[in-house]
């Protein structure tokens, strides 16, 4: 960003640089202090886009538990990886998701609120956890946002998922 000043004998551009504040990334710093890093956002997989902006909302697309472009959990829940390990792939999931919002919207702390977490757990037919799995996500919400991150859910069993992940999550939120 330039500066114009002038009078009527001098004209004088000055550079001003705008740098993001700590102040300005409450959020992301949270995440850190946590012990967790936000990576950059996945790519699709298919023809969607990651995060839709309408108005003051933004909804994700199905996050999977990818880091750096690979699968860290796959399979069934319940068969192929625990209750525990199935939280973790919840919590990389909701990584992702902010990741994406983050891509749209240039910096978590235009986050007003989460509004809605929906969480897919592959899961073998006699594994009904499917909602401490998705408590990986919820409360890592809550230790970032607080109460602001409060939110409505579900937590729905299915056979598979893409690439074999053993969670899906999409996420609303809402903007300032």
């Amino acid at each position: 960003m330039f500066l114009k000043i002038f009078d009527e004998n001098f004209l004088i551009w000055i550079e001003i640089k705008v740098y993001k504040s700590e102040k300005s990334m409450i959020f992301e710093n949270k995440i850190k202090e946590l012990g967790y890093e936000l990576a950059e956002a996945p790519k699709p997989l298919a023809a969607y886009v990651p995060c839709v902006q309408s108005g003051n909302l933004v909804f994700t697309a199905g996050q999977l538990p990818l880091v750096n472009g690979e699968l860290k959990f796959s399979g069934q829940v319940g068969k192929d990886l625990t209750e525990e390990e199935g939280r973790k792939a919840a919590e990389i999931c909701l990584l992702n998701c902010l990741s994406v919002i983050r891509g749209i919207t240039g910096d978590l702390d235009k986050i007003k609120r989460i509004i809605k977490l929906t969480a897919f757990i592959s899961s073998s037919s006699d594994f009904y956890k499917q909602p401490a799995v998705a408590n990986g996500a919820s409360e890592l919400l809550l230790k970032i946002f607080g109460d602001d991150g409060k939110h409505a859910r579900s937590a729905v069993s299915v056979p598979s998922l893409p690439i074999n992940a053993a969670v899906e999550i999409e996420m609303i939120a809402e903007l300032k």
